[in-house]
């Protein structure tokens, strides 16, 4: 049977915690900065932990990380 590879465009999006959680990283962080507020850019920059339903297929597609 051939090897489980990282679904790749996954691999810079989430990260994998040290305890096994999934962190994500919002959208709307990348350009068009300079009319968003400051607490806007404080909001988006926080890295949340994914909802639960979602790790199990996510750490299956992120299986060589």
């Amino acid at each position: 049977m051939p090897k489980m590879k990282t679904h790749s465009s996954l691999k810079d999006r989430f990260k994998i915690t040290g305890t096994g959680k999934v962190k994500r990283y919002k959208s709307g962080k990348n350009h068009l900065l300079s009319h968003k507020s400051a607490r806007t850019k404080r909001v988006l920059s926080t890295n949340p932990v994914m909802a639960p339903g979602d790790v199990r297929r996510l750490k299956q597609q992120l299986a060589n990380i």
